[in-house]
């Protein structure tokens, strides 16, 4: 009975079927992932210091990505002329790992469990948020795979050490993934304003290694320059909190800041950086659809994620 199609398929518009990412295939069993990324996932909100939701995050990305699945092979970009994922770039979608709430720890540890799954199975991993938490596990799963720079693009520094015994909240993460030996340093974009991370912080980052950039420094210096000042052939994971967007384009986050970034200033930066640097692993977090009745935050995440997947694999040779 199935397609009713008029040539033997399916059209599949964006707004028919089950949001995947990308409308790409759901593989709930980890242990038989087969493909170059594999999507997870996070929808922890349990660290968050003002306003939750993005628990829905991960549901409210990838719904907006289905905008992105017409079904042609790849997609092509006129100013770059280069279609990006080819079908040989093979995606698929995870779906979520368990969040228990009020424990913070197993969530954790059960988002953990998912990118190893992807590493081990040689995909790329990439984790769709909750808040910035998440990112702490996610660099936990990376232990035993050699060292690597983290650059991340973000309104704050998330480098605070402890407040009130909490050393695993969205205000952490940073702090947690510059004392793993693994982590060679990080490059930090984005940082602006009044910040949730003390001057001490900040001084610790410098100290620890981080080169800190606002985003009227990163705008002076331009993508090229700003890619440059990451250390050369540094395996890179990246970590992007959607707050680094200006809240007039992304208002769909906890803690907006204004005077952010616009679309093109992040994307020209990761295009330069895929370029430069072997991409061992991504995240986006702080996406909470709730604040954004429009679905533009949702959509800015799900176009970054996409075209930053072409830019990595399109370095890769993939064409």
């Amino acid at each position: 009975m199935g397609n009713h199609g008029y040539e033997g398929g399916r059209l599949d518009l964006p707004f028919v079927g089950i949001s995947t990412f990308g409308k790409r295939p759901y593989v709930p069993d980890w242990a038989a992932l087969d493909a170059e990324v594999a999507v997870l996932g996070a929808p922890f909100d349990a660290g968050t210091q003002w306003r939750s939701g993005t628990r829905f995050g991960p549901r409210g990305v990838r719904e907006a990505s289905t905008l992105f699945s017409f079904g042609h092979a790849g997609a092509y970009d006129h100013e770059d002329d280069v279609t990006y994922l080819p079908g040989s770039v093979r995606i698929v979608d995870m779906g979520d790992a368990d969040i228990i709430h009020t424990d913070t720890e197993q969530s954790h540890a059960n988002i953990e469990g998912g990118v190893r799954a992807a590493l081990a199975a040689g995909a790329l991993p990439v984790t769709i948020g909750g808040d910035h938490s998440i990112n702490i596990p996610c660099i936990r799963a990376f232990d035993d795979q050699g060292e690597f720079h983290i650059l991340q693009i973000d309104a704050h520094l998330d480098f605070v050490d402890e407040r009130h015994r909490v050393r695993h909240g969205h205000g952490n993460p940073m702090r947690r993934a510059a004392e793993q030996p693994y982590v060679t340093g990080l490059t930090q974009v984005g940082i602006r304003n009044v910040s949730s991370t003390a001057k001490e912080g900040f001084d610790d980052a410098r100290a620890m290694g981080s080169d800190i950039l606002s985003v009227r420094q990163a705008r002076k210096l331009g993508a090229a320059a700003l890619a440059a000042r990451i250390p050369e052939g540094a395996r890179l994971y990246i970590t992007i909190d959607i707050d680094a967007f200006c809240p007039s384009i992304a208002p769909g986050t906890g803690t907006p800041s204004h005077g952010g970034f616009l679309y093109y200033e992040v994307l020209e930066l990761l295009q330069n950086v895929a370029q430069r640097h072997d991409i061992i692993g991504l995240d986006l977090v702080e996406v909470a659809p709730d604040y954004d009745p429009t679905g533009g935050t949702s959509i800015l995440a799900a176009q970054v994620l996409l075209n930053t997947l072409g830019f990595i694999f399109h370095a890769r040779g993939f064409r």
